[in-house]
């Protein structure tokens, strides 16, 4: 039977609401919430990136290549690429793949590349497909077929397993047409640095329970053609709202939280499978989940501690958007301290670490300072500034030890300032002033380094987010600029280094500076916040 819906590879990924939202017809006047900027600007790198990468590979393969022209009628765009298929084309650039009606498929792929028995699907994304090691089956750009994969002594595979559904939905697609390459399913992935293939064997049992990336893929996308389905034909609907992480970017938030907050739904507390769990034990509404006594635990949470999601449940009742978790709050403190925040963008590479001083005098004036590059990323210059950061960090740490004075360095979520850390001192290794990877080590494993959200997370329990922007105002902090955020710093940044075309724009600079300055003064107004005596007028988890 030839379904009624035709869904793309990005259903597998998205979620089972949003599939409703966008195949039910009476939603199609519905006000949504305006694409993202920041989201758009990702889009078109994208663009540029596989644009990049065509030109790369038609230089390679010359005539070889056939590019499916993108500005006609979709219905033309499959006609064309089915035609080159039945020619033998040997690489097929913006491919259009033939619809599959009766199993409800619909979608395209960057390019297809001709084997001996038919076509394997390549994505062209523009994030890292593979990290440092050794493993990765890839081949090189000039010979992107994968009969001439080699395993790789220099790259693992970086997991990406929104990469290889996109291609186990291609797969299905030309299987149905009969274009698959017989044998295994295999598909390609060229990533940011577009200098090989990354190749993955669809039918190998590398997801979690021992499940292949098809059969994976064949699950989630049977089950969102069924909610699709629902939806377009008014049957009673196979997905409710439920609050998860990508209600953030999701353009049909408005709809949701209206209908959850109406419903006063027990995702507004916890959140994602959690949710789930409390629903299936009857627990539907926070008001529910706020009665339950927090000492049994009702059934199994994998996000938080039963006895924190009642607690949570009952500040979301009073508005409250932190308590304490302990009776006296225990934050390192030191005679010198460095408040550090990194930008980076995207995985490009770190452009900035901006410190704030505080504390005992070693020398240096108290206060703000910055270690940045305005040259585009990735650059050179990088590793220049990221070395005036390391250096004068340790010429710090050491006048601090030469006096006597113990020493603290504070960030909130280590996990991206290590990142960038141990990434620089890898990328740059050897050049002036640059640490080893084992000094960085040293130091991030060491006392003196203090990641702040780990001691929001274990000693506050927060009802509405744990981000720097949501706690950092309770502790009596504002930011200067009424946009500031990571997303918009993005923005920021392609106007201060001229990334689109146009002259760098050093107001952009200074506002990237100011909201550096600001973020770095918002974690120091936190801990000293959390180690006065404002913590006995919050509310206490256990007077709840």
């Amino acid at each position: 039977m030839t379904s009624q819906v035709q869904l793309d590879a990005g259903v597998v990924t998205r979620c089972r609401r949003r599939v409703h939202l966008e195949h039910d017809p009476t939603m199609r006047d519905v006000p949504t919430l305006p694409p993202d900027p920041t989201g758009q600007q990702r889009k078109a790198d994208a663009e540029d990136h596989r644009r990049a990468v065509a030109a790369a590979l038609g230089r390679v393969v010359g005539s070889d290549l056939l590019e499916i022209p993108q500005d006609v009628p979709s219905a033309d765009r499959e006609r064309v690429t089915a035609e080159a298929m039945q020619a033998g084309v040997p690489f097929i650039w913006g491919a259009a793949l033939p619809r599959d009606p009766l199993g409800g498929r619909r979608g395209g792929i960057d390019l297809l590349v001709k084997e001996k028995t038919g076509y394997v699907p390549v994505l062209v994304v523009r994030h890292k497909v593979s990290d440092p090691g050794h493993g990765a089956r890839t081949s090189p750009l000039s010979h992107p077929l994968p009969g001439g994969a080699r395993v790789d002594p220099l790259r693992k595979v970086r997991p990406q397993p929104r990469d290889q559904l996109r291609l186990a939905h291609a797969q299905r697609q030309l299987q149905a047409s009969g274009f698959a390459a017989r044998g295994r399913a295999t598909g390609g992935v060229i990533g940011m640095d577009a200098d090989v293939v990354v190749w993955h064997d669809l039918e190998a049992p590398t997801w979690p329970a021992g499940r292949t990336a098809l059969a994976e893929y064949d699950n989630r996308f049977s089950d969102r053609l069924a909610v699709a389905t629902a939806a377009a034909t008014g049957a009673d609907p196979l997905a409710r709202p439920s609050r998860i992480v990508e209600c953030r970017s999701c353009p049909w938030w408005p709809v949701c939280e209206a209908d959850l907050k109406a419903a006063r739904d027990v995702s507004l507390v916890v959140r994602g499978e959690d949710a789930v769990a409390l629903r299936k034990a009857g627990v539907t509404t926070v008001d529910e989940l706020a009665a339950l006594d927090p000492a049994e635990q009702l059934v199994p949470l994998v996000g938080m501690l039963h006895s924190d999601a009642v607690v949570l449940a009952r500040a979301w009742l009073r508005d409250l958007t932190v308590v304490r978790r302990v009776s006296r709050m225990e934050v390192p403190r030191a005679d010198v301290e460095v408040d550090v925040d990194m930008e980076s963008f995207g995985d490009l590479g770190a452009y900035m670490w901006g410190c704030w001083l505080s504390g005992q005098d070693v020398g240096e004036e108290p206060g703000y300072r910055a270690f940045a590059t305005w040259d585009p990323l990735p650059c050179a210059d990088e590793a220049r500034s990221f070395a005036e950061f390391w250096g004068w960090l340790t010429g710090i740490r050491l006048r601090a030890r030469a006096r006597g004075l113990s020493f603290k360095a504070y960030c909130y979520n280590e996990l991206a300032e290590n990142r960038w850390l141990l990434g620089s001192a890898e990328r740059f290794k050897g050049q002036p002033g640059i640490p080893t990877v084992a000094q960085v080590r040293e130091f991030i494993t060491s006392d003196s380094w203090v990641d702040l959200f780990g001691i929001v997370q274990d000693q506050f329990l927060c009802a509405h987010g744990k981000g720097l922007k949501t706690i950092a105002p309770v502790a009596g902090f504002r930011w200067r600029d009424p946009e500031a955020g990571g997303e918009n710093s993005m923005r920021w940044y392609r106007d201060a280094v001229g990334m689109d075309g146009r002259p760098p724009d050093p107001a952009q600079r200074r506002r990237l500076l100011e909201y550096n300055e600001d973020d770095v003064r918002a974690t120091h107004t936190l801990r000293l916040w959390m180690t006065s005596d404002a913590m006995d007028d919050l509310p206490f988890a256990g007077d709840l």
